[in-house]
């Protein structure tokens, strides 16, 4: 990518807040297995909290934040700035829910999966997920990063760093090694996916291809003009 995010984030999102507030309504979604932590992942983002009690997620459920996006061109120029609202998809990870949250993939513009360090059949299944990423994603090549989560218990450990990063490779994803306890690299991981999707944004020309991207008025927006490479999906 030849665009670096730079953004000032503020709390979570309340339910006074008006819609003139944000430029664009963006929408991602944390996949995984039951237990991967991506309940109190999405809590460490958005209110830099950690509740170790695991309850697990029936169905889906979604959190808030403000950010804006600035972007740098290769050259280091000041490129444009956006104030995103991001709606933060929560999904159950158990099979029994899985017809329901897979409706709610198209309508992602990027996907967080989550595994969990201390479980090497989490680690696994990403290649599942993948696949109903494939199936039921606006596109066949969407925007993932991949999350080894609860990488502060690491006397439990099962997946070592490198296994990971290989796993990683061979999907052509970015990786980060996470921990919704402590925060480490919560908030580097959501940027480099915003980023990813903010840069895809910039490429497409056929608006139709992208799922449904809202202003401030529930109107489709028109994208910024791109280069002629199309939309790369």
């Amino acid at each position: 990518m030849g665009e670096v995010g730079d953004r000032i984030s503020s709390s979570m999102v309340g339910g006074g807040n008006t819609a003139a507030d944000y430029d664009y309504l963006i929408k991602f979604l944390a996949l995984g297995d039951s237990g991967v932590g991506k309940t109190s992942f999405l809590y460490q983002y958005t209110d830099n909290l950690f509740n170790g009690k695991f309850i697990s997620t029936v169905g889906i459920d979604f959190r808030e934040k403000r950010v804006l996006h600035k972007t740098v061109g290769a050259d280091g120029t000041l490129g444009r700035s956006h104030r995103i609202h991001l709606q933060l998809w929560d999904t159950a990870g158990q099979e029994r829910f899985r017809s329901l949250t897979t409706a709610f993939f198209r309508d992602a513009m990027g996907f967080l999966l989550l595994f969990d360090l201390s479980n090497e059949e989490s680690l696994l299944n990403i290649r599942n997920w993948l696949s109903q990423l494939q199936t039921h994603a606006y596109c066949e090549n969407p925007d993932v990063v991949l999350c080894g989560n609860k990488a502060d218990l690491e006397e439990q450990r099962e997946v070592s760093e490198d296994k990971a990063r290989d796993m990683a490779e061979k999907f052509g994803l970015p990786y980060f090694e996470t921990s919704a306890a402590t925060g480490q690299n919560v908030t580097k991981a959501l940027d480099c996916l915003l980023d990813r999707v903010m840069a895809r944004m910039d490429l497409c020309l056929d608006q139709s291809k992208m799922p449904k991207l809202r202003n401030t008025d529930g109107k489709r927006v028109n994208l910024p003009p791109g280069s002629s490479s199309g939309c790369g999906c």
